[in-house]
Protein backbone atom coordinates (compact mmCIF):
# COMPACT_ATOMS: atom_id res chain seq x y z
CA UNK A 1 0.00 0.00 0.00
CA UNK A 2 0.90 3.70 -0.67
CA UNK A 3 -1.91 6.04 -0.91
CA UNK A 4 0.94 8.53 -1.29
CA UNK A 5 -1.31 10.83 -2.83
CA UNK A 6 -4.31 10.33 -0.34
CA UNK A 7 -2.64 10.26 2.39
CA UNK A 8 -0.29 13.63 1.57
CA UNK A 9 -3.69 15.21 1.54
CA UNK A 10 -4.52 14.57 4.47
CA UNK A 11 -1.38 15.87 6.09
CA UNK A 12 -2.30 19.12 4.15
CA UNK A 13 -5.75 19.94 5.54
CA UNK A 14 -4.64 18.08 8.70
CA UNK A 15 -6.60 15.30 10.51
CA UNK A 16 -7.23 15.24 13.80
CA UNK A 17 -6.61 12.02 16.14
CA UNK A 18 -9.36 11.44 19.08
CA UNK A 19 -7.06 11.12 22.69
CA UNK A 20 -8.60 8.83 25.02
CA UNK A 21 -9.46 10.98 28.71
CA UNK A 22 -6.45 10.47 31.24
CA UNK A 23 -6.81 7.42 33.23
CA UNK A 24 -7.90 7.70 36.91
CA UNK A 25 -4.83 7.94 39.73
CA UNK A 26 -6.00 5.23 41.73
CA UNK A 27 -6.35 2.97 38.36
CA UNK A 28 -3.13 1.18 37.27
CA UNK A 29 -1.73 1.84 34.34
CA UNK A 30 -1.84 -0.96 31.75
CA UNK A 31 0.96 -3.82 30.74
CA UNK A 32 2.13 -3.98 27.25
CA UNK A 33 1.77 -7.68 26.55
CA UNK A 34 5.01 -9.81 26.10
CA UNK A 35 4.48 -10.50 22.50
CA UNK A 36 2.52 -8.74 19.44
CA UNK A 37 0.05 -11.44 18.82
CA UNK A 38 -0.45 -15.56 19.69
CA UNK A 39 -1.11 -18.16 17.24
CA UNK A 40 -3.87 -19.95 16.90
CA UNK A 41 -5.28 -23.14 15.12
CA UNK A 42 -7.48 -23.07 12.01
CA UNK A 43 -10.72 -24.18 12.25
CA UNK A 44 -11.61 -24.28 8.99
CA UNK A 45 -15.57 -24.63 7.77
CA UNK A 46 -15.14 -25.73 4.04
CA UNK A 47 -18.28 -27.56 3.78
CA UNK A 48 -19.75 -25.10 1.31
CA UNK A 49 -16.54 -24.27 -0.99
CA UNK A 50 -13.13 -23.09 0.11
CA UNK A 51 -13.03 -19.18 -0.24
CA UNK A 52 -9.56 -17.47 -0.99
CA UNK A 53 -9.31 -13.74 -1.01
CA UNK A 54 -6.51 -12.12 -2.61
CA UNK A 55 -4.78 -8.52 -1.50
CA UNK A 56 -2.55 -6.77 -3.84
CA UNK A 57 -0.56 -4.10 -3.35
CA UNK A 58 2.14 -3.45 -6.50
CA UNK A 59 5.87 -3.14 -5.17
CA UNK A 60 6.69 -6.61 -4.94
CA UNK A 61 6.33 -7.70 -8.52
CA UNK A 62 8.35 -10.22 -10.35
CA UNK A 63 10.10 -8.50 -13.67
CA UNK A 64 9.72 -5.61 -11.89
CA UNK A 65 12.95 -3.01 -10.42
CA UNK A 66 11.41 0.51 -11.60
CA UNK A 67 9.71 2.04 -8.64
CA UNK A 68 7.75 4.44 -11.15
CA UNK A 69 6.39 0.98 -12.26
CA UNK A 70 3.81 1.36 -9.25
CA UNK A 71 3.18 5.11 -9.52
CA UNK A 72 -0.06 5.60 -11.74
CA UNK A 73 0.25 8.58 -14.21
CA UNK A 74 4.01 7.48 -15.08
CA UNK A 75 4.99 6.32 -18.38
CA UNK A 76 6.29 2.89 -17.07
CA UNK A 77 2.82 2.29 -15.14
CA UNK A 78 0.78 0.68 -17.66
CA UNK A 79 4.16 -1.53 -18.30
CA UNK A 80 3.73 -2.32 -14.05
CA UNK A 81 0.05 -3.15 -14.24
CA UNK A 82 0.76 -6.06 -17.11
CA UNK A 83 3.44 -7.31 -14.43
CA UNK A 84 0.78 -7.50 -11.74
CA UNK A 85 -1.93 -9.13 -14.03
CA UNK A 86 0.78 -11.91 -14.93
CA UNK A 87 1.76 -12.18 -10.83
CA UNK A 88 -1.95 -12.44 -10.02
CA UNK A 89 -2.72 -14.78 -12.62
CA UNK A 90 -0.23 -17.08 -11.77
CA UNK A 91 -1.43 -17.43 -8.34
CA UNK A 92 -4.60 -17.61 -9.15
CA UNK A 93 -4.33 -20.99 -11.06
CA UNK A 94 -2.40 -22.26 -8.21
CA UNK A 95 -5.27 -21.28 -5.93
CA UNK A 96 -7.61 -23.09 -8.01
CA UNK A 97 -5.35 -26.37 -8.85
CA UNK A 98 -5.00 -26.57 -4.87
CA UNK A 99 -8.82 -26.82 -4.15
CA UNK A 100 -9.79 -22.97 -4.41
CA UNK A 101 -13.60 -23.10 -5.59
CA UNK A 102 -13.76 -19.37 -5.72
CA UNK A 103 -10.96 -16.65 -5.46
CA UNK A 104 -12.06 -13.14 -5.10
CA UNK A 105 -9.48 -10.25 -5.22
CA UNK A 106 -9.06 -6.46 -4.00
CA UNK A 107 -6.83 -3.84 -4.34
CA UNK A 108 -4.59 -2.93 -1.78
CA UNK A 109 -1.77 -0.66 -3.37
CA UNK A 110 -2.51 3.11 -3.64
CA UNK A 111 -1.31 4.50 -7.08
CA UNK A 112 -3.86 7.06 -7.20
CA UNK A 113 -5.73 5.61 -10.12
CA UNK A 114 -9.49 5.71 -10.14
CA UNK A 115 -9.45 2.33 -12.14
CA UNK A 116 -7.93 -0.57 -10.60
CA UNK A 117 -4.46 -1.13 -10.71
CA UNK A 118 -5.33 -4.46 -12.01
CA UNK A 119 -7.02 -4.30 -15.31
CA UNK A 120 -9.81 -6.50 -15.34
CA UNK A 121 -9.55 -7.09 -19.18
CA UNK A 122 -5.96 -8.68 -18.19
CA UNK A 123 -7.23 -11.02 -14.83
CA UNK A 124 -7.81 -14.86 -15.49
CA UNK A 125 -12.29 -14.81 -15.49
CA UNK A 126 -12.08 -17.75 -13.07
CA UNK A 127 -11.34 -14.82 -10.57
CA UNK A 128 -13.36 -12.12 -9.16
CA UNK A 129 -12.65 -8.28 -8.03
CA UNK A 130 -14.22 -7.06 -5.26
CA UNK A 131 -16.16 -3.52 -6.38
CA UNK A 132 -18.56 -1.24 -3.78
CA UNK A 133 -20.81 1.32 -4.39
CA UNK A 134 -19.18 2.94 -1.56
CA UNK A 135 -15.45 3.34 -0.76
CA UNK A 136 -13.75 0.48 1.65
CA UNK A 137 -10.42 -0.26 3.69
CA UNK A 138 -8.93 -2.89 1.82
CA UNK A 139 -7.26 -4.15 5.19
CA UNK A 140 -9.66 -3.87 7.86
CA UNK A 141 -13.32 -3.56 6.75
CA UNK A 142 -13.76 -7.11 4.11
CA UNK A 143 -13.56 -9.75 7.01
CA UNK A 144 -17.21 -8.37 8.08
CA UNK A 145 -18.69 -7.82 4.70
CA UNK A 146 -17.00 -10.71 3.41
CA UNK A 147 -17.91 -13.34 5.89
CA UNK A 148 -17.48 -15.80 3.33
CA UNK A 149 -13.74 -15.92 2.97
CA UNK A 150 -11.50 -19.16 4.53
CA UNK A 151 -7.66 -17.71 3.78
CA UNK A 152 -6.07 -15.26 2.22
CA UNK A 153 -3.23 -14.92 0.27
CA UNK A 154 -1.46 -11.60 -0.18
CA UNK A 155 0.47 -11.09 -3.70
CA UNK A 156 2.80 -8.45 -4.83
CA UNK A 157 4.07 -7.08 -1.10
CA UNK A 158 7.07 -4.95 0.30
CA UNK A 159 9.02 -5.09 3.48
CA UNK A 160 8.31 -2.61 6.10
CA UNK A 161 9.98 0.53 6.48
CA UNK A 162 13.66 0.03 7.83
CA UNK A 163 13.85 -3.14 6.39
CA UNK A 164 15.96 -1.87 2.75
CA UNK A 165 13.62 -3.54 0.51
CA UNK A 166 12.81 -2.57 -2.40
CA UNK A 167 9.85 0.43 -2.22
CA UNK A 168 9.98 -0.58 1.62
CA UNK A 169 7.49 1.11 3.94
CA UNK A 170 4.56 0.64 5.66
CA UNK A 171 1.54 2.16 4.90
CA UNK A 172 3.14 5.24 3.27
CA UNK A 173 6.20 6.90 3.38
CA UNK A 174 7.94 7.34 6.47
CA UNK A 175 5.64 5.89 8.38
CA UNK A 176 6.38 2.66 10.79
CA UNK A 177 3.60 0.74 12.34
CA UNK A 178 4.39 -1.32 15.90
CA UNK A 179 2.02 -3.47 17.60
CA UNK A 180 2.58 -3.96 21.28
CA UNK A 181 6.28 -3.03 20.51
CA UNK A 182 6.75 -4.90 17.39
CA UNK A 183 7.23 -3.30 14.06
CA UNK A 184 4.83 -5.01 11.53
CA UNK A 185 4.63 -5.37 7.58
CA UNK A 186 1.39 -4.71 5.93
CA UNK A 187 1.28 -8.48 5.23
CA UNK A 188 1.23 -8.91 8.93
CA UNK A 189 -1.15 -6.26 9.59
CA UNK A 190 -3.03 -8.37 6.84
CA UNK A 191 -2.76 -11.23 8.98
CA UNK A 192 -3.89 -8.98 12.45
CA UNK A 193 -7.26 -7.62 10.42
CA UNK A 194 -8.63 -11.24 10.07
CA UNK A 195 -7.34 -12.88 12.83
CA UNK A 196 -10.20 -11.59 14.46
CA UNK A 197 -12.65 -13.44 12.35
CA UNK A 198 -10.64 -16.91 12.66
CA UNK A 199 -8.66 -16.49 9.03
CA UNK A 200 -5.41 -17.01 8.12
CA UNK A 201 -2.79 -15.72 5.52
CA UNK A 202 -1.85 -18.94 3.90
CA UNK A 203 0.39 -17.20 0.67
CA UNK A 204 2.73 -14.17 0.07
CA UNK A 205 5.00 -12.70 -2.42
CA UNK A 206 7.45 -10.06 -2.62
CA UNK A 207 11.33 -9.70 -2.31
CA UNK A 208 14.05 -11.20 -0.16
CA UNK A 209 13.48 -8.40 2.60
CA UNK A 210 10.48 -9.21 2.90
CA UNK A 211 10.90 -13.02 3.39
CA UNK A 212 13.49 -12.19 6.16
CA UNK A 213 10.26 -9.73 7.77
CA UNK A 214 7.99 -12.91 7.49
CA UNK A 215 9.55 -15.29 9.62
CA UNK A 216 7.05 -14.59 12.34
CA UNK A 217 4.56 -16.33 10.04
CA UNK A 218 6.43 -19.84 9.25
CA UNK A 219 3.58 -21.57 7.97
CA UNK A 220 2.68 -19.20 4.92
CA UNK A 221 4.19 -19.96 1.58
CA UNK A 222 6.31 -16.97 0.34
CA UNK A 223 7.84 -16.72 -3.23
CA UNK A 224 10.84 -14.59 -3.30
CA UNK A 225 10.34 -12.92 -6.65
CA UNK A 226 13.69 -10.46 -6.71
CA UNK A 227 16.37 -9.44 -4.54
CA UNK A 228 16.62 -6.04 -2.62
CA UNK A 229 19.69 -3.73 -3.63
CA UNK A 230 18.04 -0.22 -2.84
CA UNK A 231 14.61 1.15 -1.84
CA UNK A 232 15.18 1.70 -5.91
CA UNK A 233 16.44 -1.26 -7.64
CA UNK A 234 16.61 -4.98 -7.40
CA UNK A 235 18.22 -7.74 -8.99
CA UNK A 236 15.24 -9.71 -10.92
CA UNK A 237 14.52 -13.46 -11.14
CA UNK A 238 13.69 -14.89 -14.52
CA UNK A 239 9.87 -13.99 -14.90
CA UNK A 240 8.59 -17.07 -16.24
CA UNK A 241 10.88 -18.72 -12.61
CA UNK A 242 9.54 -16.69 -10.75
CA UNK A 243 5.84 -17.13 -11.62
CA UNK A 244 6.16 -21.02 -11.71
CA UNK A 245 7.14 -20.76 -8.20
CA UNK A 246 4.11 -18.51 -7.74
CA UNK A 247 1.68 -20.86 -9.26
CA UNK A 248 3.22 -23.62 -7.45
CA UNK A 249 3.32 -22.49 -4.22
CA UNK A 250 -0.48 -21.04 -4.35
CA UNK A 251 -1.39 -24.51 -4.69
CA UNK A 252 0.84 -25.78 -1.89
CA UNK A 253 -0.94 -22.94 0.28
CA UNK A 254 -4.35 -24.01 -0.60
CA UNK A 255 -3.53 -27.78 -0.18
CA UNK A 256 -1.98 -27.63 3.36
CA UNK A 257 -4.71 -24.94 4.61
CA UNK A 258 -5.78 -26.78 7.41
CA UNK A 259 -2.51 -26.25 9.27
CA UNK A 260 -2.47 -22.36 8.70
CA UNK A 261 -2.32 -20.84 12.00
CA UNK A 262 -4.87 -17.65 12.49
CA UNK A 263 -2.95 -14.41 14.01
CA UNK A 264 -5.10 -12.99 17.29
CA UNK A 265 -3.79 -9.55 18.66
CA UNK A 266 -2.61 -9.99 22.08
CA UNK A 267 -4.44 -7.33 24.51
CA UNK A 268 -4.76 -4.50 25.31
CA UNK A 269 -2.90 -3.56 22.40
CA UNK A 270 0.11 -1.14 22.29
CA UNK A 271 -0.62 0.80 18.98
CA UNK A 272 2.74 2.71 18.39
CA UNK A 273 3.89 5.27 14.84
CA UNK A 274 6.87 5.71 14.39
CA UNK A 275 8.20 8.36 12.06
CA UNK A 276 11.28 8.48 10.01
CA UNK A 277 11.67 11.23 7.23
CA UNK A 278 9.59 12.88 4.73
CA UNK A 279 7.11 12.07 7.69
CA UNK A 280 7.39 13.84 11.41
CA UNK A 281 5.87 13.80 14.74
CA UNK A 282 8.42 15.95 16.50
CA UNK A 283 5.81 18.42 17.21
CA UNK A 284 4.02 16.38 19.91
CA UNK A 285 7.37 16.50 21.81
CA UNK A 286 6.59 18.37 25.25
CA UNK A 287 2.68 17.84 25.03
CA UNK A 288 1.73 17.21 28.42
CA UNK A 289 -0.34 13.80 28.67
CA UNK A 290 1.29 12.82 25.29
CA UNK A 291 3.10 9.82 25.15
CA UNK A 292 5.88 10.54 22.55
CA UNK A 293 9.82 9.76 22.49
CA UNK A 294 12.27 8.56 19.83
CA UNK A 295 10.11 10.50 16.86
CA UNK A 296 7.40 7.93 18.11
CA UNK A 297 3.35 7.73 19.45
CA UNK A 298 2.04 5.20 21.62
CA UNK A 299 -1.74 4.83 22.56
CA UNK A 300 -3.44 1.94 24.03
CA UNK A 301 -6.58 0.65 23.41
CA UNK A 302 -8.41 -2.42 23.41
CA UNK A 303 -8.73 -3.91 20.16
CA UNK A 304 -7.06 -4.34 16.69
CA UNK A 305 -9.78 -2.20 14.46
CA UNK A 306 -9.56 0.61 17.52
CA UNK A 307 -5.30 0.17 17.11
CA UNK A 308 -5.41 0.36 13.34
CA UNK A 309 -8.33 3.23 13.03
CA UNK A 310 -6.14 5.27 15.47
CA UNK A 311 -3.02 4.71 13.55
CA UNK A 312 -4.27 5.81 10.04
CA UNK A 313 -5.49 8.99 11.83
CA UNK A 314 -2.31 9.28 13.62
CA UNK A 315 -0.37 8.95 10.12
CA UNK A 316 -2.30 11.94 9.06
CA UNK A 317 -0.50 13.93 11.47
CA UNK A 318 2.77 12.39 10.94
CA UNK A 319 1.82 13.33 6.95
CA UNK A 320 2.58 17.03 7.82
CA UNK A 321 6.09 16.44 7.71
CA UNK A 322 5.66 16.00 3.60
CA UNK A 323 5.22 20.11 4.15
CA UNK A 324 8.69 20.26 4.54
CA UNK A 325 9.75 18.66 1.19
CA UNK A 326 7.41 20.90 -0.62
CA UNK A 327 8.87 24.05 1.25
CA UNK A 328 12.55 23.06 -0.04
CA UNK A 329 10.96 22.07 -3.95
CA UNK A 330 9.52 25.79 -3.74
CA UNK A 331 12.49 27.79 -2.34
CA UNK A 332 14.72 25.88 -5.05
CA UNK A 333 12.36 27.59 -7.63
CA UNK A 334 12.93 30.92 -9.61
CA UNK A 335 9.66 31.71 -8.41
CA UNK A 336 9.58 30.88 -4.73
CA UNK A 337 9.17 34.93 -3.59
CA UNK A 338 6.01 35.15 -5.48
CA UNK A 339 4.39 31.45 -4.64
CA UNK A 340 5.46 32.27 -1.04
CA UNK A 341 4.22 35.81 -1.26
CA UNK A 342 0.95 34.60 -2.55
CA UNK A 343 0.27 31.39 -0.08
CA UNK A 344 1.01 34.51 2.33
CA UNK A 345 -1.80 36.34 1.27
CA UNK A 346 -4.09 33.38 0.83
CA UNK A 347 -3.32 32.41 4.02
CA UNK A 348 -4.29 35.64 6.09
CA UNK A 349 -8.01 35.79 3.46
CA UNK A 350 -8.92 32.46 4.95
CA UNK A 351 -8.23 33.96 8.28
CA UNK A 352 -10.20 37.07 7.69
CA UNK A 353 -12.81 34.86 5.63
CA UNK A 354 -13.40 32.86 8.74
CA UNK A 355 -13.30 35.64 11.88
CA UNK A 356 -15.68 37.64 9.22
CA UNK A 357 -18.30 34.50 8.53
CA UNK A 358 -17.81 34.51 5.03
CA UNK A 359 -15.46 31.14 4.99
CA UNK A 360 -17.77 27.85 4.41
CA UNK A 361 -15.98 25.07 5.52
CA UNK A 362 -15.97 22.00 3.09
CA UNK A 363 -16.76 18.49 4.22
CA UNK A 364 -14.23 16.31 4.97
CA UNK A 365 -12.67 14.94 1.26
CA UNK A 366 -14.21 17.47 -0.71
CA UNK A 367 -11.97 18.64 -3.21
CA UNK A 368 -10.09 15.53 -3.42
CA UNK A 369 -10.95 14.42 -6.72
CA UNK A 370 -14.01 12.92 -8.74
CA UNK A 371 -15.78 10.10 -7.35
CA UNK A 372 -16.15 7.14 -9.22
CA UNK A 373 -18.99 5.26 -9.72
CA UNK A 374 -17.84 1.79 -8.12
CA UNK A 375 -14.76 1.41 -5.12
CA UNK A 376 -11.88 -0.99 -5.75
CA UNK A 377 -10.37 -0.66 -2.71
CA UNK A 378 -7.26 1.60 -1.94
CA UNK A 379 -6.62 5.04 -4.17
Amino acid sequence: MTRWTVVSLLGLIGVGCSVEPAPDTDRQPPVMPEGAWTLADNQPNTEDGLRVLIIHDMEGLSGQDDPSSFDFGTDTYPRGQELLAADINAVVDGLFAGGATEVLIADGHGSGNPDPDLRTDLLDPRATQIFREEPYDTYFDLPESEPGIDAVAVVGMHAKTGSGGFASHTFTLGIDFLINGQAITETELVALSWGRVGVPVIFASGDDRLAADLETLPWVEYVTVKTATAADGADLRPADEARADLTAAAQRAVEGFASAKVTVVNTPVFASLHAVPPASLRFLDGIPGVAYENDTFTFVVDDMRAAYDGLVEVVGLATVGYLGVLQETVGAHAAADEIFGAYGEALTGRWFDQESGRYERPEPGAGVGGTPQRFHGYR
